[in-house]
C-alpha cells in the first residue's frame, strides 16, 4: 500500500505535466503563391535587371527564387547557358511583395560563386512551378 502512495504523487505530476501541453495546432501552410509578372531590362550587354511581384510569398526566398527563375530563362532565350547573380532587393508592402534583381549572362560558367547554369535553374522552376520569362 505504502507504494501506491509514492506511485500516484509521481503519476499525477507526470500526466500533469503532460496535459500543460498544447496539442499542436493544425496550420494551413499550403503553398499558393500568385505570381504577378517579370518586367525585364538590359542595363548594358550581358547586364540585365529583373523586377518581380507575387503575392503569397513565404518571405524574401521566394522572391528571390523567382527572380533566379526569370534570370535563368533569360538567358536561355537570349542563347547564353549561365548567369551570376549580383544583388536582389525585396520588399513586401500590404502582401504584395516585389523583388529586382540584377544578373550578368554569359555564354561560359562566369566567375563568381553565385552563379546559375541556366538549364538546370530552369528545369527545378518547371518542377516547382514557377513561372519564367
Amino acid at each position: 500500500m505504502r507504494q501506491m502512495a509514492v506511485i500516484a504523487p509521481v503519476a499525477m505530476v507526470m500526466v500533469g505535466g503532460l496535459s500543460g501541453c498544447d496539442a499542436a495546432q493544425p496550420t494551413d501552410s499550403r503553398f499558393a503563391p500568385d505570381y504577378q509578372g517579370v518586367e525585364t531590362t538590359l542595363l548594358d550587354g550581358d547586364l540585365v535587371k529583373f523586377d518581380v511581384a507575387m503575392q503569397g510569398a513565404r518571405g524574401p526566398v521566394d522572391v528571390e527564387n523567382y527572380a533566379e527563375c526569370a534570370a535563368a530563362q533569360y538567358a536561355l532565350i537570349r542563347g547564353y547557358g549561365f548567369a551570376r547573380h549580383l544583388r536582389t532587393n525585396v520588399y513586401e508592402e500590404a502582401g504584395l511583395w516585389r523583388g529586382d534583381a540584377v544578373y550578368t549572362i554569359s555564354p561560359a560558367l562566369p566567375r563568381g560563386v553565385r552563379t546559375i547554369d541556366a538549364e538546370v535553374v530552369t528545369a527545378s522552376c518547371v518542377e516547382n512551378g514557377i513561372p519564367m520569362v
